[in-house]
């Protein structure tokens, strides 16, 4: 399976614009009709947002004038690999069932001593 990520960028994108300040988002911002507290707003470009209206993404694109590939930038993370109880990676011949019983490793048998008594 392919994992990717993604790049939030908006703290250089108010660089590149001359906005260094979080606080001179908030009017941008509320003369396009979104309405975020001070703290919202900071939060919005100091973290990589997991959830973001298309219409805030909208609002940013019209205020600095850039299109979402300026906001966002996709990463790609590699492949994930999921671990077995084994510790071996699924789906390698290594933890394969077949595998085991081809090397033909068996468990060792459990013996049973009954309680002394003493």
């Amino acid at each position: 399976m392919k994992v990717i990520g993604y790049e939030w960028k908006l703290r250089q994108v108010m660089a590149a614009a001359g906005m260094f300040s979080t606080t001179k988002l908030i009017p941008e911002l509320e003369a396009r009709g979104i309405h975020l507290s001070a703290s919202q707003v900071y939060r919005l470009a100091a973290e990589k947002p997991e959830r973001l209206s298309l219409h805030v993404l909208v609002a940013l694109m019209d205020i600095f004038g850039c299109t979402a590939d300026d906001l966002i930038t996709r990463v790609d993370l590699g492949a994930a690999t999921t671990r077995t109880r084994t510790g071996t990676e699924a789906g390698s011949p290594e933890g394969s069932a077949d595998a085991l019983r081809a090397s033909g490793a068996r468990p060792k048998r459990a013996q049973i001593v009954p309680p002394s008594d003493g």
